[in-house]
Formats: C-alpha cells, structure tokens, sequence
C-alpha cells in the first residue's frame, strides 16, 4: 500500500486521544471513522471536536481554517458502535484503554474484518507493539504509532516497529504522520519505548521525592516550572494523564524489566485506591485535592 491508496482512516476509541486522532485525520482530508462502544462517549466525542478547548470552533476563531472548512472537516467524521463498520478502512489507529488484554481482542476482531491490506497502528503508551502483534496474522502490518495529549496540538509520534512490522508498514506510517503535519520518529520496541520510559521515571521519582520531604507537591512542580521551562510540573502532569494511567504504566514497566526504579509508590497506589484519578470523569479530585492544596 501507498501513501495516496489511504482514503479512510479508522480510529478506535472516542476517548482524550481517540476524538483528537480523528479531529487530526479528518482535517488532514482523510475520511474518518471513530468507533466506541457507546453512543454517548461518541456524541461526546464530535461535541469536543467542535467545541472543545483543541476543537474547531477554537481554530476558526483564531482564524486558521473557515468555518466552511471546518463543516467539511466534521462531515468527514462518521461514527459507530460496531468494529464491522471498519471493513473498508485502509488504515486503522486503535486509541483504547491502556490494557493488553483488551488490545488483544480488538485486534483479532479487526484481523478477520478488515481488507488484507489494511495496515493496523496502535497508539499504545508503553505495550510493546510485538507482544500486541500476537494477536493478528497481519504482523508485518502491525506497528506502534504513540500520539501525544493533545493530539490536534502536539507534533510528536512516535514509530514503533514490532519484530514483524515491514518496511512498506513502517514508511507509510512515517509519512502519513507527516501528512497530517505531525514529526514522526522511530523509537525501539521495548517496554514504554522512549518517551514512556523516561517521563515515567520522571514522575515516578518526583512522588518518590514528595515522600521523603524533599519538597511540596506545589513546590515540586513549581521549581520544575522554573528550572527547566516545563509547562506544568510532574503533579500537575500526572494530574492531566490519569493517575490511574501513570499506575498502570509503572506497574508494566516494573513487571516487564524487574527494575525497582519503575515500582509504583505506595503513595500513588493510596490515591488511585481512593478514586483520586486526576482531571477525568468520575475522579474526586488529583494531588492538590487529596491533599487540599490550594492552586
């Protein structure tokens, strides 16, 4: 498969980084079908690629695209419950849930419905694109493809070949990721791949820091505001991923390496037991509010 024989791109998940895939490939031309297992996340979904923070609305007001465009762009997103309706899709972007277990599922489904050629990316953070791949016969049309939150802003992807993944795979997906004005670049096919690995560490050690008293949460975050430039500090950060997301990662990482520098904290553990999940739907709250700091 060539770059222009993509017409349709499929996306799984309606979810924080299924919505922005979708908002991203449908500005980019391609038609776009967004599946979920629900019909209200989807609405939910379309409601935020109109009028979220990133949506279009947004980018009409700022004068980056027409409000013309910007129909034409929401027209060419149609939605679904049902894995059925990717049967035609040329290339398929799976956005779910951080579960293996799951993936798996998805992708053996995908595996009998899709055309042969159909090439299969995974946007998972941290699952090694090779373990995911065992579940498809299509292995050298597997591949990593790690988006960024939030997707219609940030310019990073990274491209993960898993042991299978072909040439042919892996150089699509390169340039369609730079068709849709995104800087791919390859990172190696090993737990939490690049970014994964190393932000995580970062977050980790920073709880590991607020335990022994080295500094406040607030204090943490705002020295590394300073320091170093960052745009929200790790607290603040963890806050945005789900601190059930940062949980999960780190608990793979220490389960697939046996590195004690990757083990959960006790102290990230006790919030995620106690539905502190940070800034998503259903949480009671983040750092600041388990700890009633004020912001």
């Amino acid at each position: 498969m060539k770059l222009e024989d993509v017409r349709v791109i499929g996306v799984i998940g309606a979810g924080v980084m299924g919505h922005g895939i979708a908002q991203v490939a449908a500005r980019s031309g391609y038609d776009v079908v967004m599946v979920d297992v629900s019909e209200e996340v989807l609405r939910k979904a379309m409601e935020l690629i109109e009028s979220g923070p990133f949506g279009l609305k947004r980018l009409v007001e700022k004068g980056k695209m027409s409000e013309e465009e910007a129909k034409q762009c929401l027209d060419r997103i149609k939605t679904s419950t049902s894995l059925e309706s990717l049967k035609d899709a040329d290339f398929i972007i799976e956005a779910v849930t951080e579960n293996a277990d799951l993936k798996k599922k998805i992708f053996s489904e995908l595996d009998k419905i899709c055309k042969p050629e159909t090439i299969i990316a995974s946007n998972t953070s941290a699952i090694m694109i090779s373990d995911l791949a065992t579940a498809v016969e299509r292995k050298d049309k597997f591949v990593g493809m790690h988006w960024f939150n939030p997707a219609p802003v940030m310019k990073l992807i990274e491209v993960i070949r898993g042991a299978m993944t072909s040439d042919e795979t892996f150089n699509l997906t390169v340039e369609l990721s730079k068709k849709m004005g995104k800087i791919p670049i390859e990172a190696g096919d090993g737990p939490g791949f690049f970014t994964t690995r190393f932000i995580n560490s970062w977050l980790v050690e920073a709880i590991r820091l607020f335990e022994i008293g080295v500094g406040g949460i607030r204090e943490i975050d705002e020295m590394c505001k300073l320091a170093f430039g960052f745009p929200m500090g790790p607290f603040e950060l963890m806050d945005l991923i789900g601190l059930d997301t940062v949980l999960h990662i780190a608990e793979y990482m220490y389960e697939e390496t046996k590195e004690q520098h990757y083990a959960a904290p006790i102290t990230l553990k006790k919030l995620v037991f106690s539905g502190y999940l940070g800034r998503k739907p259903g949480s009671k709250g983040g750092w600041y509010d388990f700890y009633g700091i004020e912001k």
